[in-house]
């Protein structure tokens, strides 16, 4: 949810990380940005929680990766 709501807010993302237990936001925002973002016009609960699976092990892998940390590539990965 941090990740889509600075996404759609149009921040930069390259330098963001995740907070664990850091709450933002209200439930409905969180449901609604996750209904915008999942590519599908009227998921189910099964849907729902398979793109915030999927998109939760991505977005750890890529902060664990030193090829998409900005202090280790520099600006050469600018916006990837």
């Amino acid at each position: 949810f941090q990740y889509l709501k600075r996404f759609d807010q149009g921040c930069n993302l390259d330098r963001f990380w995740y907070e664990p237990l850091s709450v933002e936001g209200s439930p409905a925002e969180c449901l609604q940005l996750f209904l915008l973002h999942c590519g599908v016009v009227d998921p189910s609960w099964a849907e729902l929680r398979n793109f915030t699976w999927f998109l939760n092990v991505q977005l750890r892998d890529c902060e664990a990766s030193v090829f998409c940390n900005p202090d280790f590539v520099g600006d050469t990965l600018n916006g990837f």
